[in-house]
């Protein structure tokens, strides 16, 4: 049983994180890469720790961390519009509670700042949790870079 504590990434999470990010990508997310060297390369290309601490230290942003046992389990951020830019969960912590806890961090964090919704583009692997989640998708007519989701939350005010 995993005993996750989730919170607001520091810097000293950078390469932990991008770790986990690099991780998840390569190995859970073979239905949208499919091992393909030229593919991964794209999608690997700005997680590194460099990045992942400016995303962590912008201010625009709202990047979370699940840890357990000491260790990054999982990390997601938003944008303070509420568009979800992450949302990864290292191997070993799939299907185990990870991902929907920071995407009800990120929720909530949505609603405090009075958003009426939060949208993110899905991969394939992760289509099916987003719909449980109860994303809806929303067709942009460029579905080869993702699917476009919304989900509407209530925001502080209204709750």
């Amino acid at each position: 049983m995993l005993e996750l504590e989730i919170r607001p990434a520091r810097a000293d999470d950078a390469e932990a994180a991008c770790a986990a990010m690099r991780r998840s990508i390569v190995e859970l997310c073979a239905a949208d890469h499919g091992h393909d060297p030229q593919i991964l390369a794209g999608w690997l290309a700005n997680k590194t720790t460099a990045n992942v601490a400016m995303w962590i230290s912008d201010r625009g942003n709202f990047v979370y961390v699940a840890i357990n046992g000491g260790k990054i389990a999982g990390v997601a951020a938003m944008t303070q519009t509420g568009l979800i830019t992450l949302n990864y969960v290292s191997p070993e912590a799939r299907f185990r509670g990870v991902s929907k806890m920071l995407l009800a961090a990120l929720e909530r964090k949505a609603a405090d700042l009075g958003l009426a919704q939060c949208g993110l583009t899905s991969t394939k692997t992760a289509l099916r949790f987003y719909r449980a989640a109860g994303y809806v998708e929303r067709r942009t007519g460029d579905e080869d870079s993702g699917i476009t989701m919304i989900k509407e939350i209530a925001s502080a005010t209204t709750r």
